[in-house]
């Protein structure tokens, strides 16, 4: 018996990934774009075709978890040539640090894409804290950020 190797590896890939060839069914992953743009973070997740009221966002103990569904075509008297469209459930879930302010996530879907702004907390923000010492008339000053690489103390000059 001969072996198609590009069929076996193709079968291989797909039976670990959960997948059938050609079904509809196949369980599909949620691409999406993360970056921070100073104080807050912007996510894009691609959900094209998705019915625009089964978007979920929410955020529970620090996870942010986006789910969409995606209604199946109607099955009666159609003969599949090809089914290659997910349809079903979406989900991807994301770990948030303790310097996201759930508070005021925001949402939006448009043109198949959901659109997040994820800022940041105050108390996360860089920000300068003048210190002043009473045995000196000078005053240091240093600036704090949270991310200790950027950390930069200025003294006297």
């Amino acid at each position: 018996m001969r072996s198609d190797s590009i069929s076996d590896l193709d079968a291989l890939a797909r039976n670990l990934l959960g997948m059938r060839a050609g079904s509809a069914r196949s369980p599909q992953f949620m691409p999406i774009d993360l970056y921070r743009v100073d104080d807050h973070y912007v996510l894009h997740a691609d959900l094209p075709g998705m019915d625009p009221g089964s978007i979920d966002v929410n955020v529970d103990r620090g996870v942010l978890t986006l789910t969409a569904h995606r209604t199946p075509p109607p099955e009666n008297d159609v003969q599949w040539l090809t089914s290659e469209r997910f349809a079903g459930v979406y989900r991807r879930q994301i770990t948030l640090g303790d310097d996201i302010d759930t508070e005021r996530i925001d949402a939006s879907y448009d043109n198949g894409v959901l659109n997040l702004t994820i800022p940041l907390h105050e108390r996360a923000k860089p920000r300068q804290i003048q210190v002043i010492h009473s045995n000196e008339s000078d005053q240091h000053l240093v600036t704090s950020q949270t991310d200790t690489s950027d950390r930069t103390l200025k003294g006297g000059e």
